[in-house]
């Protein structure tokens, strides 16, 4: 069976969130300090966009995720 679109689209994402956390054992290596991290995270969103969206959308972009996955992780427990 074919698969969907959407479920190409999952498929992308899931390659992609795996491969970030990677890059997030690969940054805790690097540096223990979380502010670090969050920071060069946040960069690494700036630049995706740069120079094809302004500083003020990127943030608003963030913003919306950041909404969106606070559901799913409010239940979670810390650790």
């Amino acid at each position: 069976m074919m698969a969907t679109p959407a479920d190409e689209n999952f498929n992308d994402y899931k390659k992609a969130e795996k491969k970030a956390l990677e890059i997030l054992a690969a940054m805790k290596a690097v540096s223990p300090k979380k502010v670090d991290i969050e920071l060069a995270l946040l960069v690494a969103i700036f630049e995706l966009h740069k120079g094809t969206l302004p500083a003020d959308t990127i943030a608003a972009i963030v913003q919306g995720h950041l909404k969106a996955l606070i559901p799913f992780y409010a239940g979670k427990t810390a650790g």
